[in-house]
């Protein structure tokens, strides 16, 4: 029976539709398959014989690779095979290789196996097969199959402490027996022409339409605008009775029409119809107008014309005419955006549907031209106070303080919607033929704003400036014997954001209060604030509008120049390198990247411990840790902190540095010291490395941790190492500044606490306090032990012993720590209760999970050891303590314990 054409269609369908399923299907599997493999790469499992996953390498012989243009990703490759998978077979080993090269389904070729070679660094698999060196056989039949698999198993036994899963090299070569293919047919010969390349003859169709002719602005040679001298900025407006129906195709009309002009600006497009900002080139504004007299929905409702600014921008100044964007200088306008809004003016009163359709744009008073307008204000100004009308600066506040008519009346709005509410009241006891004459920048607010007052308010004597300020300014320019009313700048919206019209300064500065005319943005552009700011503000903030907004413009630059100096030798290579993002090598890097750069005295005392002390130099904190101790100095609750161990003053500096923040923050007045408020004591036993911090620390009380600090400490490096006291003027007097009888109190650990105080005292020698930003105090301690200082500090022995600590910061001896803190936390002498301890390097360059894992003691045989085995002995014997510290601390019910992995 034949199917009918119904049937043959449902059938195909039928089919069609078991295909789509199949290979959804089919990529279903794939997906399962690749996600259990994923999740048996990263399953860590014990006590198994042989791991779920074999490890496959691959590469193909060069010869095959030209004749199936293989590209470089598939010259080699790994993938991994799942125990006991399709793969078993060689038709289904095949068919993983398949997936990753797929070039290899159109040829035959034959394959070959090796197990890896083991070296003592591991496993070793060079990028070219070396057939000397690897031992292969061939993979024919599914039994080549399973005896790969089988042997590849027996060798990850032998060698499982050097691999992670057993492992296979495969190698694909071409197959020698496979067909020659069929020679290239004669017609393909003799060099046959390339069909791509023959001529076509085309002719005009007769019956296509005839293209619209040429409008006449375009006509008689109009001037390339591309070659203009200046640029003319233009404004206008109009409001069609008609509305504009389609406002979408509409502004594609307009892009289209004013697309020859090579016109810039800002348009928007709404039904009730166009106002536009621009720049045009001045040898085409004449033909420029035609086109938009042309237009209907322009032509003769566009009010007053088109409003031209009276002075044109030579072109080499128009592309800094503007605010800079991005520290950058900008034209006024960079391209031509038509834009559809639901108004050309956003008003509010669309908020109410109905008080909306009431208004009609037509009839919103008389629009008295600019000289008219002039002579009216000057009469008015001779007349008596009660013929003088009510003069209304229709512009939101920002506008009216840079400059406006005499005697007029501000709204003082921040926005036009506004407006509305503040007329009413203005305008609340006034009678209804009281002349009212209103201005903005370009005209189009005063429409609403006349039509709103002669419709809803009932006035019936309202003018308004035609064409605004901007038409006055130019039709005053052209009048010789007057000068403009208008006092001050115009605000416009273009990039250049204000044109001066006279030389008075009404605004103020937002910085100092000085009168300027000169208003830009934030150069903060997470800020962006506009604002009015002298020039000497401007230079001084950098053209920020406040001091937060300065150092977050400060910072920004600091970290730009130091990516541009990482960078620089790549851009010498590469110029387009700059622009791409920088990249980092560990999460360190990262972290600090990402952070805000250290003041940058910081730096220059890292330089310093490396001239100074080279082979000591990553003893310091450095920048992470740094910044750490700031912000938890700063958080702290009186800003006191106790240091013991500093090295060359990094870590005493960013302390020192963090409690002035604390003492800002809790308004403490005076100078903080050992009896209270903002305070760092150090201690420290080392004369050498004492002398340098001294040094650091008398730089940053005297020069700050800025630009003057860091030239300061930078000129240490010009000094020798005995000559650091005497370059930064410390006396020997204050190098023993604070110095407890530490002689004497070495001995107190051999008696009880109870016996501490009766058997020796601790006296204080000459004390001299370092004071930072007025309001930190400081005192370095020269130690001989800083164990039997802090115990006597901790059982009140000597006359001088400080208040208590808010935080404690250990960076000294290793292998007493626990009694450090023991110390620390027999009472509240010495560390307020709810205070910090914050130890130093207990994970030990990570040698603690060593420890952790074996807890072997080291031999103490040093016999015929090299200085490097030595020092790693040493390293491992100060990571096993530290790993017994971390451990006894966790057991000690009085503290909460977190450790941080920071460096």
């Amino acid at each position: 029976m034949i199917p009918s054409n119904q049937e043959l269609v449902e059938e195909r369908l039928r089919i069609g539709l078991e295909k789509k399923e199949n290979r959804l299907r089919s990529k279903q599997n794939k997906h399962n398959r690749h996600m259990e493999i994923k999740r048996l790469l990263h399953t860590n499992t014990t006590n198994y014989t042989v791991p779920d996953l074999y490890a496959v390498k691959i590469s193909v012989c060069k010869e095959l690779r030209e004749d199936l243009k293989l590209n470089a990703r598939e010259k080699r490759g790994r993938f991994f095979l799942e125990k006991g998978g399709e793969a078993t077979t060689l038709r289904g080993l095949k068919k993983e290789l398949h997936e990753f090269f797929r070039a290899l389904k159109k040829s035959t070729y034959c394959l070959e196996a090796c197990l890896p070679i083991i070296k003592n660094e591991g496993m070793i698999t060079p990028n070219e097969i070396n057939y000397e060196e690897f031992n292969f056989w061939k993979i024919e039949r599914d039994d080549d199959v399973i005896k790969m698999f089988r042997a590849a198993d027996s060798f990850y036994t032998e060698n499982e402490a050097n691999m992670k899963r057993p492992s296979i090299s495969l190698h694909v070569t071409k197959d020698p027996n496979a067909p020659v293919p069929p020679p290239l047919p004669e017609y393909l010969k003799n060099n046959m022409p390339d069909p791509i390349q023959t001529a076509m003859h085309v002719t005009k169709d007769p019956n296509a339409p005839v293209p619209p002719p040429l409008p006449e602005y375009l006509k008689n040679n109009m001037p390339d605008p591309i070659q203009t001298a200046n640029m003319t900025m233009l404004s206008f407006y109009a409001f069609p009775p008609s509305t504009i129906t389609y406002p979408d195709d509409f502004a594609l009309q307009l892009k289209r029409k004013w697309k020859p002009f090579h016109a810039l600006g800002r348009v928007y497009v709404a039904k009730e119809g166009v106002n536009a900002q621009m720049s045009v080139p001045s040898n085409v504004v004449d033909r420029f107008m035609e086109c938009c007299k042309s237009i209907p929905e322009l032509g003769q409702w566009m009010e007053n014309g088109v409003n031209i600014d009276p002075i044109s921008i030579p072109v080499d100044e128009f592309a800094t005419a503007g605010v800079p964007v991005n520290g950058k200088p900008a034209p006024p306008f960079r391209n031509l955006h038509i834009r559809v809004r639901s108004q050309v003016v956003a008003d509010g009163l669309n908020d109410n549907t109905e008080e909306e359709q009431q208004l009609d744009w037509q009839s919103a008073g008389y629009d008295m031209p600019p000289l008219e307008w002039h002579q009216t204000l000057k009469e008015a100004e001779k007349n008596n106070a009660t013929t003088t009308p009510i003069l209304l600066d229709c512009r939101n506040k920002y506008e009216t303080d840079m400059g406006k008519f005499e005697n007029a009346e501000p709204l003082n709005t921040d926005n036009f919607r506004e407006s509305w509410d503040v007329i009413e009241e203005r305008l609340s006891n006034t009678p209804k033929d009281t002349p009212i004459m209103m201005y903005c920048t370009g005209g189009i607010r005063c429409v609403k704003v006349g039509a709103y007052v002669t419709q809803k308010l009932g006035f019936a004597n309202v003018s308004r400036l035609a064409g605004g300020i901007i038409a006055y300014d130019r039709k005053i320019q052209k009048e010789e014997k007057e000068n403009s009313i208008f006092k001050g700048t115009n605000f416009v919206f273009d990039g250049r954001l204000g044109r001066t019209i006279t030389d008075d300064d009404f605004a103020e500065c937002i910085t100092c209060g000085e009168r300027t005319s000169l208003v830009t943005n934030c150069f903060n552009d997470n800020c962006h604030k506009r604002m009015t700011q002298c020039e000497k503000c401007r230079s001084a903030f950098m053209g920020t509008c406040s001091d937060a907004c300065r150092q977050r413009v400060v910072n920004v630059m600091l970290t730009n120049n130091k990516t541009n100096t990482e960078d620089e030798s790549t851009v010498s290579e590469d110029k387009s390198s700059t622009q791409q993002q920088q990249n980092f090598d560990n999460l360190e890097d990262y972290s600090n990247g990402y952070s805000t750069p250290p003041p940058s005295f910081y730096c220059e005392v890292e330089f310093n411990t490396q001239h100074f002390f080279e082979s000591g130099a990553h003893m310091i904190s450095g920048e992470s840790q740094g910044r750490l101790l700031t912000q938890l100095a700063s958080l702290s609750r009186e800003g006191r902190v106790l240091e013991i161990g500093t090295f060359t003053g990094y870590s005493r500096a960013c302390l020192l540095e963090g409690v002035a923040n604390a003492g800002s923050a809790i308004n403490f007045e005076g100078k903080g010291g050992r009896d209270g408020g903002p305070y760092v004591m150090t201690l420290e036993r080392d004369p050498r490395a004492l002398r340098l911090a001294l040094a650091h620390l008398k730089i940053m009380t005297e020069n700050g941790i800025w630009e003057d600090g860091a030239e300061a400490a930078c000129g240490l490096r010009g000094k020798g190492r005995d000559d650091l006291i005497t370059s930064s003027s410390i006396t020997d007097d204050e190098v023993s500044n604070f110095t407890y009888n530490t002689e004497a109190a070495c001995g107190l650990r051999g008696k009880g606490r109870d016996d501490l105080i009766t058997t020796s005292s601790i006296t204080d020698d000459e004390v001299s306090n370092f004071t930072y930003n007025n309001i930190a105090g400081c005192d370095v301690v020269k130690v001989t032990d800083a164990l039997a200082t802090v115990e006597a500090m901790a059982n009140d022995i000597g006359e001088s012993r400080p208040a208590p600590f808010d935080i404690v910061f250990i960076d000294a001896d290793k292998t007493r720590l626990l009694e450090y803190v023991d110390a620390l936390l027999v009472n509240d002498l010495i560390l307020k209760k709810g205070g910090l301890i914050l130890v130093d390097n207990v994970l030990w360059k990570g040698l603690v999970l060593e420890a952790s894992a074996s807890n072997n003691n080291e031999q103490q045989n040093d016999n015929n050891k090299d200085i490097s085995t030595r020092k790693g002995r040493r390293a491992r014997k100060l990571a096993n303590k530290m790993h017994k510290f971390n451990t006894e601390i966790l057991k000690e019910n009085r503290v909460e314990v977190l450790v941080l992995p920071i460096r």
